[in-house]
């Protein structure tokens, strides 16, 4: 089992779930955003001392198969406007990674990684199949170009990845899945070029699939907007947890990517 970043908002609290994990079966994992801001620098983020944590690391899942992590970044490619100064006062104000120490501006971190991940999968051996797993979005077809009252959201797309990433990963064929997240929206499988690609994070419990069927079947909403619903559910928390304790492992099922090797 690999966890693919923002298993929890600190990382302690992540490694405590690894820990959990490794009870039962054999896990990895690699940071998401939500994590690097209790991680101290550069050196955290990109290099924490922990044997189980993939970031351009390889774990053979057979004697054909390897599995790599990469955290990953954004670069402000994704935005309506991919002005390097306007996003960054952007993330300033409202975005949760303003509080991440990182060296250098957004671009440069994602041009690097970029640039680092063509010089990793270079090195790996060309007979090896390889399972990609990063944070960030890789490319444009997990963008959505929102409409309507949602319109302000298409701002936020800005710090949801890098399409270089997934430009890199077009060069190697021997990459035959990618998995990754951030989105907290779901989407099919999709190949382009010679890979699949899975997005299908697990998400906040007021973005669940079974939360929006609780909210409607109990005609407490009138319209879905799942981060106004915390309220609601909480006024209604016993009736929610009888149907959590029902429903809550078909969620996690439909949030997992599960692939044969």
């Amino acid at each position: 089992m690999h966890l693919a970043g923002d298993v929890a908002n600190t990382a302690a609290e992540t490694l405590e779930t690894v820990e959990r994990f490794q009870q039962f079966l054999p896990a990895t994992f690699h940071w998401g955003n939500h994590e690097m801001v209790t991680l101290i620098g550069e050196a955290e983020i990109e290099n924490y001392p922990h044997e189980l944590f993939l970031n351009f690391r390889s774990h053979p899942l057979s004697d054909e198969v390897l599995l790599v992590g990469v955290n990953g970044w954004y670069d402000y490619q994704f935005a309506e406007n991919p002005d390097l100064k306007k996003n960054q006062r952007l993330k300033d104000l409202y975005w949760y990674d303003r509080k991440i120490q990182r060296a250098g501006n957004d671009s440069m971190i994602s041009q690097g990684i970029n640039q680092r991940l063509d010089e990793f999968l270079g090195c790996l051996p060309k007979e090896k199949t390889v399972i990609l797993s990063t944070h960030f979005v890789p490319k444009w077809d997990f963008i959505i170009q929102h409409q309507g009252e949602h319109v302000r959201w298409n701002q936020l797309n800005a710090f949801l990845g890098s399409p270089d990433f997934g430009e890199v990963i077009d060069e190697y064929s021997q990459v035959k899945h990618v998995i990754f997240g951030h989105t907290h929206r779901r989407f099919e499988p999709k190949k382009i070029k010679q890979t699949w690609y899975h997005c299908r994070p697990f998400g906040y419990y007021y973005e669940w699939q079974t939360t929006r069927t609780f909210v409607f079947k109990h005609q407490l909403v009138e319209n879905y907007r799942p981060n106004k619903l915390r309220s609601v559910l909480r006024d209604n928390r016993a009736l929610f947890q009888v149907h959590k304790e029902k429903t809550l492992l078909k969620e996690l099922q439909e949030g997992m990517t599960i692939i044969h090797y």
